[in-house]
């Protein structure tokens, strides 16, 4: 593997937050990936919703898709621009551990829920997983990740929460920057779901192809797709279409990520942290990406199928929150036991742990 001197190396990281030895056939950040596959966390995201809730139909992308394919296309990025592909692919594969059942709608509820008691963020769920949650070893709690892998997945923080964190919250108090690998990760992140809820949602039949053609990068790829594919062959036309979006928002990406690299000169991994971000599209393509994503809102995510499921998820929740505080005992003693945090942070844990399938069942035994 060919590292530029701003790419992040193991063997000079920060560590982990308890000293282990090392091994001489995987680096720390391919450890800290094959941790991430391996934990209990990382096998429930097949059932945790992307945008349909999970029974809605099994053609649907999950949180566990949606991080395979946000490490493929960061995967890909790192390698162009010769930072650490292995770092780049464990933040991505754990970058949605902290996500609730039922997405970002489960996500508001168990923070309306927790409002009292510090509220929920689901990328400080994400690290609460990996620094104590997963319980796998015994000298610690946690995966014991590399800080670099940490600093990746806490992608968004409040000033609050952040001074709590000691080394990995400061730069959330003194706004710098994360490595190269993580601003690549927070981009393909947006490039998967971007134009995989392009294909979801023209699978489950909320979005069509003219109007999806509205939108100039849509509309341009289409062109070129329509050159050899009739749109009547609706499922490979719109396939077709989306793997240029990608390839072209991830061209774009990788060029002028390239020159701001070379126009700021880093020399370290320190040197990125205190510069602006340096992952980015060029202004045309941001503004592209921002119409698509305007798109999406108003025709998909709030569209009144998926405002029904928002609602019904929300419900869930709020009814599986009151349930547990009410009664200790509904929280299964070797949950409770295996903390040391109050009980609305625990009662928070179970509840954030849960898929889709689980919270449904469950709240249908109590009503």
């Amino acid at each position: 593997m060919v590292l530029k001197n701003y790419a992040s190396d193991p063997l000079v990281s920060r560590g982990r937050l308890h000293i282990e030895p090392g091994t001489t056939n995987r680096n720390a950040f391919q450890r800290d990936r094959d941790r991430i596959i391996h934990s209990s966390a990382f096998r429930r995201l097949e059932y945790k919703t992307q945008v349909f809730v999970n029974h809605e139909g099994d053609m649907f992308r999950t949180r566990l898709t949606h991080s395979i394919e946000v490490s493929q296309i960061a995967r890909s990025i790192a390698r162009a621009l010769e930072c650490h592909e292995d770092l780049a692919e464990t933040i991505a594969l754990a970058h949605d551990l902290g996500h609730t059942p039922f997405g970002h709608a489960g996500q508001d509820a168990l923070n309306q829920c927790m409002r009292d008691f510090g509220g929920f963020e689901h990328n400080l769920q994400s690290l609460r997983i990996v620094d104590s949650l997963e319980k796998r070893y015994a000298h610690c709690d946690g995966l014991n990740l590399m800080f670099e892998s940490r600093e990746g997945i806490l992608k968004h923080c409040s000033i609050t929460n952040a001074k709590t964190l000691g080394a990995i919250g400061e730069r959330f108090i003194h706004k710098t920057q994360p490595s190269l690998e993580a601003q690549i990760v927070n981009i393909a992140d947006e490039i998967a779901y971007i134009n995989h809820d392009i294909d979801d949602g023209f699978r489950s039949g909320l979005l069509t192809i003219d109007a999806l053609s509205s939108n100039t990068l849509f509309a341009t790829c289409a062109k070129e797709v329509k050159g050899f594919c009739s749109e009547s062959n609706g499922e490979v036309f719109i396939n077709e279409v989306v793997r240029r979006m990608i390839h072209w928002m991830v061209s774009d990406l990788i060029i002028n990520s390239q020159e701001h690299i070379q126009n700021h000169h880093p020399q370290s991994t320190d040197d990125v942290r205190r510069m602006p971000p340096l992952i980015n599209y060029t202004d045309s393509m941001l503004t592209q990406k921002q119409q698509m994503k305007t798109f999406l809102r108003h025709a998909m995510y709030e569209h009144e199928r998926v405002a029904a499921m928002t609602d019904s998820a929300k419900s869930t929740v709020h009814q599986l929150f009151q349930y547990f505080m009410q009664d200790e005992s509904h929280i299964p003693e070797a949950f409770k036991n295996q903390s040391k945090d109050t009980y609305p942070r625990i009662v928070s844990d179970y509840i954030a742990g849960m898929t889709d399938r689980f919270a449904i069942q469950l709240a249908a035994t109590i009503v």
